[in-house]
């Protein structure tokens, strides 16, 4: 496969899953799927959008341009010295750097919001009753939080998710700078395989 190839392979991956993590933390603002009355009783993790701008928005544009590559690809590039192969792989690099930057915030913030647990109400007030992730092996502290309604598992699912997701997203973005590494130096056909010398297949 060409280095343009895997781009755009790894391009139409990172798209449903930037959905998906802006959908997850849009979910978020919804403990327990219900509407809060007061947006502080929201967990702070949640208001840093490490789904919708990290793992969403911010991922948009390298998967663009991951799959913008196959559109010079292979044997229609080959010699052509102002189709500019190896500058656009050389782009992909720094997209893909942002896309790491993008979804290592999604992933810290994820980890850091699972091992903080969930703002709730305890019986007298809000606040965060756990501490170091205490509640995950130890389910008898769920009945601590009162309110909203399941809350603990629905922060845990969805922080999971993002946490997966954006550490999916990261070892993708990671595959694409060594990609365009390599589409860089040695170009997208000749040292691919792909394309004799002449640009035939």
């Amino acid at each position: 496969m060409c280095t343009g190839g895997c781009a755009k392979c790894l391009g139409t991956t990172l798209i449903p899953l930037a959905v998906l993590c802006t959908l997850a933390n849009i979910l978020l603002f919804f403990p327990g799927g219900k509407v809060v009355e007061n947006n502080l009783h929201i967990t702070d993790e949640v208001w840093y959008f490490g789904g919708i701008l990290g793992s969403g928005v911010l991922m948009i544009f390298p998967a663009l341009v991951f799959l913008g590559l196959k559109n010079n690809d292979c044997c229609g590039c080959c010699g052509n010295a102002s189709c500019g192969k190896r500058f656009a792989m050389f782009s992909s690099i720094i997209f893909a750097a942002i896309g790491v930057l993008g979804a290592g915030y999604c992933f810290v913030l994820s980890a850091v919001a699972l091992n903080r647990g969930p703002k709730c109400y305890t019986g007298t007030q809000w606040t965060y009753p756990f501490q170091d992730g205490n509640y995950l092996a130890n389910h008898t502290l769920w009945s601590t939080c009162q309110s909203p309604e399941n809350i603990i598992p629905w922060n845990l699912t969805l922080f999971s998710l993002l946490l997966v997701m954006s550490g999916i997203q990261v070892v993708l973005c990671g595959i694409q700078v060594v990609n365009g590494l390599f589409g860089t130096i040695c170009g997208d056909c000749k040292c691919c395989g792909c394309c004799g010398g002449d640009g035939t297949v």
